[in-house]
């Protein structure tokens, strides 16, 4: 159906009920008037049909009004807010589908309290532009939201990859080589060429670009053999899915629908468990749990068995861990540091709820008692001493200020490979609760370091801080305005008792 007469349909449907609402008729004498059955009046007001000539001039006859004041897409101001959300790119790309929504029953919740609801949408439409929230950042916020209702595991994925390894044979030993996927993906009508992205200047940063009139497959020469063999087994996802509706380059360029970016993620989901294949993973975490201390060699060591990179290896673990072992209270983090103060969070997850350290678009100062922060400065004092040193791995249990949560946290910081002058830090960060006591022994390890940690420095409490980057100037306002309120509350006291 075109777009437009989607849009019409909503839109008359809204505005029909607008005025059958004003007038004070109800559905029986709306029906009784116009000779129309009740349930296509419904479905008119809902957005699913939209009446030919005869009916809209029945319906505006019976309701008073003239058929061009009824088709006219001028609508009440209050329903301006709805109209421009139907309008916009948003709506028109955003597939409400995968959250259980269909836009005629959306439009239907907002018909019911259309003045509360615009206020709402008001509302956001105001915090997007207050924090020049764009389109792009909106979908990757969506695709945080689908993961974490799925507990970011997909067993219609999984079984993929276990059918692509009884089809190909090769795939049965980890790690795979680049050979071995190049040649499935040769089996199945795709080259692969690392001759011309590195040549062209404004290219360089592209880690891969697909041809799909050539079916060529463009890989930058200068990645490691973990980046390498991800983008492979990407491509081998996207082709054994069949998938139209898909980026082209890596990172992805220009703007994007949610479903290019959603499929973007399952086939990123599909190479992790390619190269990191279900029964092994489970099979590792069972190991690795029952050691009586912390071993960061065995850590990253995984990186080493399955050739990947330490994000894969986290965000592998973000699939397993919740739907396998029913660690659901858990967050991802991943931080690009600048030298040792500029830090920037580039993605999240949280799985269950959102757990105490979460991102903030207000450029406040992550606490740089975090172990996502300070292994970065850790890794840069390392690397001056050992310049060949790649990657760290951290632990640290973090105690959240004025909070009963304390969390296990897991770190890797290594080089960005994009750029050199940049490190990288991912984390996997479990909520310590009775569950996770029984089930990993090095839990008790008394060599694990315990932090009293907040959010931001600017809404931080603690006292003479060293690590301190910023006034806690929105804390202390905080308590500012709850010392004028005891008072005014004191005052009002002391007033009835007079």
């Amino acid at each position: 159906m075109p777009k437009e007469i989607f849009e019409l349909k909503l839109i008359f449907g809204l505005k029909l009920k607008e005025i059958r609402n004003e007038k004070g008729v109800s559905y029986q004498e709306l029906r009784e008037k116009t000779g129309l059955s009740l349930s296509y009046l419904s479905e008119i007001e809902n957005g699913k049909k939209y009446p030919k000539g005869d009916k809209i001039m029945a319906i505006a006859s019976a309701l008073g009004v003239t058929y061009d004041e009824l088709v006219s897409l001028k609508v009440p101001k209050k329903l301006e807010p709805v109209v421009r959300l139907i309008q916009s790119d948003f709506f028109k790309a955003f597939p409400l589908e995968q959250f259980g929504l269909n836009p005629q029953k959306l439009v239907e919740i907002i018909s019911f309290d259309p003045v509360k609801i615009n206020a709402f949408i008001n509302t956001v439409l105001q915090v997007a532009r207050t924090f020049e929230l764009k389109q792009e950042s909106f979908y990757y916020t969506a695709l945080r939201s689908y993961q974490e209702i799925h507990n970011n595991y997909f067993e219609e994925i999984e079984e993929a990859v276990e059918e692509l390894h009884m089809e190909f044979p090769e795939l049965k030993e980890v790690p795979f080589s680049e050979k071995v996927l190049t040649e499935i993906l040769l089996k199945i009508g795709v080259r692969t060429s690392d001759d011309e992205l590195g040549q062209v200047e404004a290219l360089k940063n592209l880690r891969s670009l697909y041809n799909p009139k050539q079916r060529l497959l463009h890989i930058n020469k200068g990645l490691n053999s973990g980046q390498i063999n991800f983008l492979l087994g990407r491509e081998i996802a996207f082709q054994w899915a069949k998938e139209k509706e898909r980026p082209l380059a890596t990172p992805p360029q220009g703007d994007h629908s949610f479903d290019q970016i959603l499929s973007n993620y399952k086939a990123s989901y599909f190479s992790a468990a390619l190269m990191m294949p279900r029964k092994d993973v489970i099979a590792d975490i069972r190991e690795f749990g029952k050691k009586e201390k912390w071993d960061s060699k065995a850590f990253l060591g995984f990186m080493d068995k399955y050739d990947v990179t330490p994000e894969m290896i986290m965000q592998r673990l973000t699939n397993i861990l919740p739907s396998i072992f029913g660690y659901e209270n858990l967050f991802f983090l991943r931080f690009v540091g600048k030298g040792r103060d500029y830090f920037t969070l580039t993605k999240e997850l949280h799985l269950t709820k959102l757990h105490n350290p979460h991102g903030n678009e207000l450029n406040e100062h992550y606490c740089r008692r975090w172990i996502s922060l300070t292994i970065v400065q850790d890794l840069i004092d390392q690397r001056k001493k050992d310049p060949s040193l790649k990657y760290l791995a951290g632990i640290q249990r973090s105690r959240y200020l004025d909070s009963p949560n304390e969390y296990l946290c897991l770190s890797i910081a290594f080089p960005n490979v994009s750029n050199p002058d940049e490190l990288v830090s991912v984390t996997i960060g479990f909520l310590i609760d009775e569950s996770l006591n029984k089930r990993i022994k090095f839990l008790q390890d008394p060599s694990i370091p315990t932090r009293l940690v907040h959010t931001t420095c600017e809404r931080c409490s603690i006292k003479d801080c060293k690590e301190r980057a910023e006034a806690a100037y929105i804390n202390d306002g905080q308590e500012e305005s709850d010392l004028i309120q005891t008072e005014i509350q004191s005052l009002l006291d002391q007033d009835s008792k007079g």
